[in-house]
């Protein structure tokens, strides 16, 4: 492959690990702590609900969750379940309160105290009542199908993604920020012309207000027909010209043209058969091997967030995988719609460097940790598929 740096026009001081504008150490150090902040919480979850069955805490709650709601089995479940969250928040909020000094240390977060724990609190809300509906419907079903509740319990599942996916734009993300119309026209129109040319007609271009939470930048091609939209960080409008923004919604772009979301779709709903099958099987071995809970026993409920987990995270190294195949595809086409890599490359060394992204983290790390290739990885390719143009 030619050097790094032979291209003309581009600097790619970043690829080439010669003065970089991103803090490799100090990124090494952010993102080392990082994992290990998500792998304690990780931890501390399962260990939260191994303890709460191996000492059958989960039945004494379940049984103060039905005294307190006599007969009604839809109040005592809402009981139970409200009991856990407030439990698993509670183990958790250490992590996040630390997770969130780790931001502010690294002058990453523009984020007061006050605010933090207004998006805390908004959070753990949308959590409470998502998991209270998906909880009341899982075990109605259990108690109306119970041989096949699973079947059922999975296509819901998969409606429901499609549908948090429509909602998203318009209902979730202008929970926790602001968006306006962009305001610079022209840079609008060059994107709205990138959209129809990939086959994406989108409802508005969207300044995001990431700035009131973070320095960190991004852009997105958010929501699924009527809701979707194109949304830029306002942390990336002041950093990035208007050739280098579009190379980044190109390649977003790239993942609308290529059809990688209904093909994420079909991948996540093989991975949700996997994962209500292994639900099933588990909580028929609780019922009749272990004789400890029957299947409609709700105390049952941590076996399955355990077993849920277990699947996630045996699986997550293939869907790791899956996910930076499709962004090395969506770079390609990038490249080709704008029939140059120079803007891409530009971008990536501003993106690494408000991002303080890891630069190149080893493969086992990639492989475990990165939905996305490392921008050492993703320039190097760039310039590699230029180099080839010639």
């Amino acid at each position: 492959m030619a050097p790094i740096t032979s291209i003309p026009g581009i600097s790619c001081r970043f690829a080439a690990g010669e003065g970089a504008p991103v803090n490799v150490s100090e990124a090494s150090r952010y993102h080392r702590i990082l994992r290990r902040v998500n792998v304690a919480d990780m931890a501390l979850g399962l260990g939260l609900m191994a303890v709460l069955l191996v000492t059958d805490w989960s039945g004494e709650i379940r049984n103060f969750a039905v005294r307190t709601a006599g007969d009604h089995y839809a109040a005592a479940l809402f009981l139970y379940t409200s009991i856990l969250l407030i439990l698993a928040k509670l183990c958790s909020l250490g992590l996040d309160w630390y997770s969130f000094r780790v931001e502010r240390r690294y002058r990453l977060s523009t984020q007061r105290l006050w605010g933090w724990a207004w998006d805390q609190s908004k959070g753990f809300a949308l959590t409470f009542v998502m998991t209270q509906a998906l909880v009341q419907m899982l075990y109605l079903l259990i108690r109306l199908q119970p041989q096949w509740w699973w079947v059922t319990a999975w296509v819901l599942f998969m409606v429901f993604t499609v549908v948090m996916a429509y909602i998203a734009p318009v209902l979730l993300f202008p929970i926790f920020f602001r968006f306006r119309t962009l305001e610079d026209e022209e840079l609008a129109a060059r994107l709205r012309k990138l959209s129809e040319r990939a086959g994406a007609r989108v409802r508005g271009v969207y300044e995001w207000k990431l700035s009131e939470k973070t320095r960190k930048a991004n852009a997105a091609v958010m929501g699924l027909g009527r809701t979707r939209r194109i949304v830029i960080s306002d942390t990336l409008l002041a950093n990035c010209d208007h050739d280098e923004i579009e190379a980044v919604l190109a390649h977003e772009l790239g993942h609308h043209a290529l059809h990688h979301m209904p093909k994420a779709v079909v991948v996540q709903g093989v991975i949700a058969f996997i994962g209500f099958w292994s639900l099933k099987m588990v909580i028929r071995w609780a019922a009749l091997d272990w004789q400890r809970y029957a299947q409609v026993d709700f105390a049952n409920l941590p076996l399955m967030a355990l077993t849920a987990t277990v699947v996630s995270l045996l699986l997550l190294p293939v869907m790791n995988a899956y996910l930076r195949f499709n962004e090395r595809q969506a770079d390609a086409y990038a490249w080709k719609s704008l029939g140059s890599v120079r803007a891409f490359c530009r971008a990536m060394e501003k993106l690494a460097a408000l991002n303080l992204a890891e630069p190149e983290p080893s493969r086992w790390i990639e492989a475990l940790f990165h939905s996305h290739p490392a921008p050492f990885r993703r320039m190097r390719d760039a310039i590699a598929w230029e180099t080839a143009q010639r």
